[in-house]
């Protein structure tokens, strides 16, 4: 299962805008690397990992297959599983042909993709920005299914080259009727399916409102959920995908349940994630540096602590910029180091010692705000960052906790 889109956006907390300082040395952490598995390569600078989960899945597609190919095939014996692995290997290789048709229609975007990632059902691809427009969020999700229905007519045709019957033949045969299984499914219109984010641009261009599609995209997904988890085993008891199992009870049935759960429990879920990003979009704009920074006092390198805590508390403030003898801003001093001063020390610790030199990247506009804002403190990871105007004055200090704390306000609202 394919659940390309802007899953990846970041949030407070998990590792995207939530940005980090190292502890003591006050210099900036880089971001680390997205990981989520075995890094097997990075085709167009995107980072390929394979999941934990994605063995499971091999073994249990190895298992299944060979037992198939026991019955066409009965004189490989034990080999059909070494077969059957390279068929589980080649299926996932489709899979991520199709997510790299979406990394590349995001590229071609200028869309930022985090990394992909091959897991238990299918593949991921994490963008991390929304299209612009209906039109290209159509094409975005159209591509990956598209892809799918390409390989599997690739398949299609390849089979005229083989004899049925043999080695190649079933895994061709095989391959061909994956693929087509893989864009099938993906065109299911509900999210977090491809299909979903297709009804989501078709809805968004009608109404000239992309929640209106994400809400209308993410109930269908749900609607797919319920009929999945209780539609699968019907189809699979009264024999429509396959031979009938008569023995409701039989160990068959069981495991067609459970698969149907897992399918609806993904697709329920990712429908709505998809709904809670939509909203925090949507409330992105409230996000302002302007009203979410902190009052600063400046204050000179050789200050000590406690009269600059005197000075900002007479002044009402809640930070403290040091500046040089000319007023021209140093560092920003970190409230978690504050903290860590024992009041009886604060009169003989300089705030020097305990200031974030600046970089150009911690030098935030007052008018900065929603994913603009988000961008920037994302590329440079701090705890606080001076906020300045446009004409260069210090308007005071913007600490990520208070960024954070305006994330969950905007997730806790209700839905538009």
């Amino acid at each position: 299962m394919d659940e390309s889109g802007d899953s990846g956006r970041p949030q407070p907390g998990a590792g995207g805008t939530d940005p980090s300082a190292a502890p003591d040395g006050g210099k900036p952490k880089r971001p680390a690397d997205p990981g989520g598995g075995l890094l097997m390569g990075r085709p167009f600078g995107v980072p390929v990992y394979v999941a934990p989960s994605w063995f499971v899945v091999a073994a249990l597609i190895t298992w299944v297959f060979g037992g198939q190919l026991d019955r066409v095939l009965p004189e490989l014996g034990g080999a059909r599983y070494l077969v059957a692995l390279f068929f589980a290997i080649a299926f996932y290789a489709s899979v991520l042909v199709h997510e790299l048709a979406h990394t590349v229609a995001a590229l071609r975007y200028k869309l930022p993709v985090r990394r992909i990632q091959l897991q238990f059902f299918g593949g991921v691809s994490e963008i991390e920005k929304e299209t612009e427009t209906p039109g290209r969020e159509f094409i975005l999700a159209f591509v990956g299914p598209l892809l799918s229905l390409v390989l599997g007519g690739v398949f299609y045709g390849a089979m005229r080259f083989v004899e049925p019957g043999t080695v190649p033949g079933v895994l061709i045969a095989g391959l061909m009727i994956s693929n087509l299984i893989v864009a099938a499914f993906n065109l299911l219109p509900g999210l977090p399916l491809d299909g979903g984010r297709m009804l989501r641009a078709i809805v968004w261009k009608i109404t000239g409102k992309p929640m209106s599609g994400t809400i209308a995209a993410a109930w269908v997904g749900r609607g797919l959920a319920v009929t999945v988890l209780i539609g699968l085993p019907l189809l699979t008891h009264t024999g429509v995908l396959g031979s009938a199992n008569g023995d409701i009870g039989g160990v068959e049935t069981v495991m067609d349940a459970l698969l149907a759960a897992i399918l609806a429990g993904i697709i329920w879920t990712g429908a709505g994630n998809s709904l809670r990003m939509a909203r925090l979009r949507e409330h992105l704009p409230d996000l302002r540096a302007r009203t979410l920074t902190r009052r600063a006092v400046p204050v000179e390198s050789a200050t000590p602590l406690s009269e600059a805590l005197r000075r900002a508390n007479e002044a009402g403030a809640r930070a403290l910029v040091v500046v040089d003898g000319q007023g021209h801003p140093k560092g920003v001093v970190r409230e978690a180091a504050i903290v860590g001063v024992p009041e009886h020390r604060r009169p003989w610790v300089a705030v020097s010692g305990l200031a974030q030199d600046l970089t150009d990247g911690m030098k935030v506009p007052a008018e900065l705000a929603g994913e603009a804002l988000l961008d920037r403190l994302k590329a440079t990871p701090a705890t606080e960052y001076l906020v300045i105007e446009e004409t260069g004055e210090i308007y005071g200090v913007l600490s990520t906790a208070d960024v954070e704390r305006a994330f969950v306000k905007a997730m806790a609202r209700p839905e538009s």
